[in-house]
């Protein structure tokens, strides 16, 4: 009986003792939109991303502006031309149509391909220096309070300035 009270005795203090390291482990927080914001490199790939996206507005807006005169044209002379014209010029605008929508589908990509070359640096950026505070902090758990998921957090440890400091913002 001894014997069984001292194996959960021991017991009890093993479970006791790791209860006790897992609740000294610390937790911190952080707004990674806010974050993400404050950093000079989204302004400059803001403004690279706009222009781009400009370009391509132009393009679709002169593929687009080709296909009206067309469509016009063929309907001034449609009384006048052959069958066969007629049939040429109806196929030459269901070609510009498709080219159009082949268009605005790769420039969707391109966009979204762009987007990705100039934001991931950044992100990869900040995430970085999030790592880095936490472990130089000794954080166990960092939450990103922008996410869904977090139904609630009061007070808590805002790592916010540490990071801005990491990455030399104010």
């Amino acid at each position: 009986m001894k014997k069984l009270f001292k194996i959960a005795l021991v017991a009890g203090g093993l479970l006791f003792a790791g209860n006790l390291v897992n609740a000294q482990q610390k937790i911190a927080h952080i707004n990674s939109a806010e974050l993400i914001k404050a950093m000079p490199e989204v302004a400059t790939a803001d403004k690279q991303l706009e222009t781009f996206k400009a370009s391509l507005d132009a393009d679709g807006k002169t593929m687009y502006t080709e296909y009206q005169t067309k469509v016009q044209d063929f309907q001034s002379k449609e009384k006048t031309l052959s069958d066969a014209m007629k049939d040429a010029k109806v196929k030459e605008i269901q070609d510009l149509q498709r080219r159009i929508e082949e268009f605005q589908q790769k420039a969707g990509e391109d966009f979204e391909k762009k987007r990705g070359e100039l934001y991931d640096p950044i992100l990869k950026k900040a995430e970085d220096a999030v790592k880095a505070v936490a472990k130089e902090k000794g954080y166990a758990y960092v939450f990103d309070t922008t996410q869904p998921g977090i139904v609630y957090f009061d007070g808590g440890i805002n790592i916010m300035a540490e990071v801005k400091t990491k990455l030399g913002l104010k």
